[in-house]
């Protein structure tokens, strides 16, 4: 027997973060430490402490495959190591598609309002902006050739493989917040960010580095935005604290975000990628007549998916009986439940259609297991199971 064994074993480093043990001090030395370790070479300038990129004196470098990689590589380090965030100035050198598509925008949005809806928020009041889900769907369906040109962008292309690779996933939802609209609270984003506290402790040190690098955020500018309009907020560098998944709801954090943000004014035209793990928020727009549109990004990864395609309500319906049995004469423990229902129903939230199956009540929709596990606590019948498992289903077809 190794007599170190049990020193070693009490000084191991726990590999679950705990909201509590979060360090005010240690994210912001994180933040200060090695600010010039990856400098950005290609950027036209440095902006408060965010690297911009002339397009249009960058468009050549995108033609020539060694000089495509470098640049890829350089936005790649600003991602991981750097900033955590860079803009792409006149990435629309031709605004004619961003205007189109506003165009298009806006008749959804008066006709969703036509008849009704109010899309929730994540991060936000529902109604507090105008937002529409799976604004990727819909302007395809609705004006394909405006999507196209849209879409014919080199530089989306570019910046989209340079963090995820090929075969990446285009999703986007579009925010209009009009003058007078609130500003979101500092956040960070999907996957983990969409989670509470008590679910992102579940997860293992490793899952909280790997979340960020199988997304990348990014919003096209569809309007000019000065800073008075409430564009993002941003926290450079802040994506480099590895507990930033469950500090970003802590007070003393976003009171520290809200005194040392940062804001760009964007032109029309102008795209800015971030990590989904950058502390981050929607300003306040303080104007009396800018109506600030973006049409906000999120490029998922081509491995995020399972190998199989399974019909996992049709499972939880045939289950359901079985553990409702087990249940009723204690054949199994709760942890044994836990793990039944775990290897049948789908897990998480996403993807979804958030105009059926919307966030409200917190931060993401109800899981199938959320819902399998509540039933069996609750005693539902079979008949009633079946019926939410299928209208939640259901909710999340697009």
């Amino acid at each position: 027997m190794n007599p170190q064994r049990p020193q070693q074993e009490a000084h191991r480093r726990s590999r679950h973060y705990r909201e509590e043990e979060c360090s005010l001090s240690d994210f912001i030395d994180v933040l200060q430490r090695d600010r010039e370790a990856f400098p950005p070479s290609h950027a036209d300038s440095v902006c408060q402490q965010v690297p911009l990129y002339d397009c249009s004196a960058l468009r050549s470098v995108l033609d020539d495959a060694a000089r495509r990689t470098a640049l890829q590589d350089e936005w790649a380090d600003v991602l991981e190591h750097g900033a955590g965030v860079l803009v792409l100035k006149r990435a629309y050198a031709d605004t004619t598609p961003i205007d189109e598509a506003t165009a298009v925008f806006e008749a959804i949005i008066h006709d969703e309002r036509a008849a009704g809806s109010a899309a929730a928020d994540h991060f936000a009041k529902a109604g507090a902006n105008d937002r529409i889900w799976n604004a990727q769907q819909k302007l395809c369906l609705r004006a394909p050739e405006v999507f196209a040109r849209y879409y014919a962008n080199a530089w989306l292309l570019a910046a989209s493989e340079a963090w995820l690779g090929p075969c990446y996933q285009m999703t986007a939802q579009v925010n209009v917040v009009r003058p007078g609209g609130a500003a979101q609270q500092a956040h960070r984003d999907y996957h983990l960010g969409f989670q509470t506290a008590e679910q992102v402790q579940r997860y293992p040190s490793q899952v909280h580095a790997m979340s960020p690098f199988l997304t990348l955020q990014g919003a096209v500018a569809h309007s000019d935005m000065p800073v008075e309009s409430g564009p993002t907020k941003l926290l450079p560098y802040s994506q480099r604290y590895a507990q930033g998944y469950l500090a970003w709801r802590r007070q003393d954090f976003r009171n520290y975000f809200e005194a040392q943000q940062v804001q760009l004014p964007l032109e029309k035209g102008d795209v800015i990628f971030f990590s989904p793990a950058l502390f981050h928020a929607a300003g306040e727009n303080r104007t009396a007549d800018v109506q600030r549109m973006a049409n906000l990004l999120q490029v998922s990864s081509a491995y995020g998916r399972a190998m199989e395609s399974l019909d996992r309500a049709a499972m939880c319906e045939t289950l359901y009986p079985v553990l409702m049995e087990q249940v009723a004469r204690g054949g199994l423990t709760e942890a044994e439940i836990d793990a039944v229902i775990a290897s049948c129903a789908e897990g998480y939230p996403f993807p979804t259609n958030l105009d059926s199956d919307p966030p409200l009540g917190g931060l993401a929709p109800e899981n199938q297991q959320a819902l399998f596990a509540r039933a069996l606590h609750e005693r539902w019948n079979h008949d009633a199971f079946v019926a939410a498992i299928r209208q939640q289903a259901g909710g999340r077809e697009p």
